[in-house]
């Protein structure tokens, strides 16, 4: 891959590594954490539970049933 590829990629989070290797992938996941503002992690962290409540819900996982009054 090209090395001006490999730096847009880099701009964007997404990491490009030729052969897997844990401890740069955990550095760079690091580094992006750290480069973002408080309110933008949230909002990551948000988003992502959203995401996997969603895919939840639509493989079979419902939520669980309210409680209801019995009269």
């Amino acid at each position: 891959m090209k090395q001006e590829k490999k730096l847009r990629l880099a701009k964007k989070g997404i990491l490009v590594l030729e052969k897997h290797d844990e401890e740069r992938d955990l550095e760079f996941e690091l580094d992006f954490l750290e480069s973002l503002s408080v309110d933008e992690r949230f909002a990551l962290m948000l988003n992502k539970s959203r995401e996997l409540r969603i895919n939840l819900e639509n493989n079979g996982h419902r939520r669980a049933p309210a409680n209801t009054k019995r009269t």
